[in-house]
């Protein structure tokens, strides 16, 4: 007997497909990369924003740079002059600028350590430790952000004239080391961006709770940090209220110490937005030494998976 020949293949009838790979590295992939850049109205848009924004820290250095009876034309002109430097001059002369530099690095500096530090601690206690009252002590700190900080203004300077720090550093930095509002902060950004399988690892390893929060939230948590660290500064190095009335003159931070400046029956601008200016050159610097850590936070927190 003769073994029968197998019929040969023959191939389906339909029109043939495109392999997977070209389909995806086509379209797919041209529409994500279309997605990703904006057109000429976007760009607009963004040039505008920022333009707005800086056009106040623009004629902040073109009222600093020029006279008052400059800025009391109409129209003021809009390019600076050449008085910066002796404006300059009569803010070092009429108010003890470079004392009250000092003074409120010190205090912006101190308060922004201490609600950094404070803050990631109880943050990381609220967020992955597990306590008896956990709930009820995170309840009862968020509802502190609903009182307006007024209402603790005579207590509080009963506090520190008894304590005698009435016209000392101390009784503006100590009631500001800690912040109800970053520890809430800190603990969404590590309830968002700490795994607990990092912690039980570590754990296995033998480390600490001390341990673990030096190696292993202070890295996860450093974009989160510098954001409140910015936001602490700023809010430190710009708080009048509280200063005004636990410091004298003698001992004045920066916002104390403008109001010194433009004395006399008519208050010359000039000077003081050139005390304005040297009050913002400080601000300026910590945003650019935290720029960095302040977009990859943001950038961490966009990009998933």
């Amino acid at each position: 007997m003769t073994a029968l020949a197998a019929p040969p293949h023959e191939p389906a009838s339909g029109p043939p497909t495109a392999p997977v790979r070209g389909r995806r590295g086509g379209r797919d992939r041209g529409t994500g990369a279309g997605s990703r850049h904006g057109g000429r109205l976007v760009y607009a848009v963004l040039t505008l924003a920022v333009l707005v924004s800086a056009f106040p820290f623009y004629w902040t250095i073109v009222a600093a740079s020029r006279s008052n009876a400059d800025l009391a034309r109409t129209p003021p002109s809009l390019l600076p002059g050449p008085n910066l430097m002796h404006n300059f001059q009569q803010v070092v002369e009429e108010a003890d600028i470079g004392k009250a530099l000092l003074n409120s690095l010190i205090v912006a500096g101190s308060i922004t350590v201490g609600t950094v530090l404070c803050s990631t601690l109880a943050g990381f206690a609220f967020a992955k430790l597990r306590f008896r009252g956990r709930g009820l002590l995170l309840a009862v700190t968020v509802s502190t952000m609903m009182i307006p900080p007024q209402l603790a203004v005579i207590p509080l300077f009963m506090l520190i004239a008894r304590l005698q720090w009435v016209n000392q550093l101390q009784a503006v930095v100590l009631p500001g080391l800690v912040s109800a509002f970053g520890v809430f902060f800190m603990r969404q950004i590590l309830i968002q961006s700490l795994p607990d399988e990092l912690i039980e690892a570590a754990r296995v390893d033998g480390a600490s709770t001390a341990r673990i929060f030096w190696s292993v939230v202070v890295p996860i948590a450093r974009p989160g940090m510098a954001v409140l660290g910015l936001l602490t500064f700023m809010t430190a190095w710009n708080d009048f209220f509280w200063p005004v009335i636990a410091l004298s003159s003698q001992e004045p931070t920066v916002q104390v110490a403008l109001r010194q400046l433009g004395g006399g029956y008519v208050h010359d601008q000039s000077v003081i937005m050139a005390g304005a200016l040297l009050g913002s050159l400080p601000v300026l610097l910590v945003f650019g030494l935290l720029g960095r850590q302040i977009v990859g936070g943001i950038m961490q927190g966009a990009v998933k998976g």
